[in-house]
């Protein structure tokens, strides 16, 4: 699991660095849903950063994960409920429903990462 969870924490901080450093990049070819708006990205951004940060943390020292993972699949879930409800509304379209499978992909694999978790503290 510590791999995963590696693989977790740099993908959450290119996310971060993405969002910060080329929001228009990530507008146009990873989000684009509604106005862009790069201070709100750049809000986002700091949340990606934290989240790869906390789980760069988690990966060396066990007594985090489950924390960070509880946190993080549920901030996937909700992530997936919002791509859901705004599915169609990606321009080009076909980005909508990629980003719901890829959310909800990654929920399922955090799922099961804190299901492991949870079975490691006993």
């Amino acid at each position: 699991m510590r791999i995963l969870l590696l693989v977790f924490a740099v993908t959450q901080l290119v996310l971060g660095a993405l969002l910060w450093l080329t929001p228009g990049f990530f507008f146009d070819d990873i989000g684009p849903y509604g106005v862009r708006n790069d201070h709100y990205m750049g809000d986002l951004a700091t949340w990606y950063l934290a989240l790869g940060g906390v789980a760069l943390v988690a990966v060396s020292r066990p007594g985090w994960r489950l924390p960070v993972l509880v946190l993080a699949f549920v901030q996937y879930a909700l992530h997936s409920v919002n791509h859901l409800i705004d599915v169609g509304d990606a321009d080009p379209e076909w980005l909508g429903p990629v980003n719901l499978v890829s959310l909800v992909l990654t929920s399922v694999l955090l799922g099961w990462m804190l299901n492991a978790a949870r079975e490691q503290a006993r």
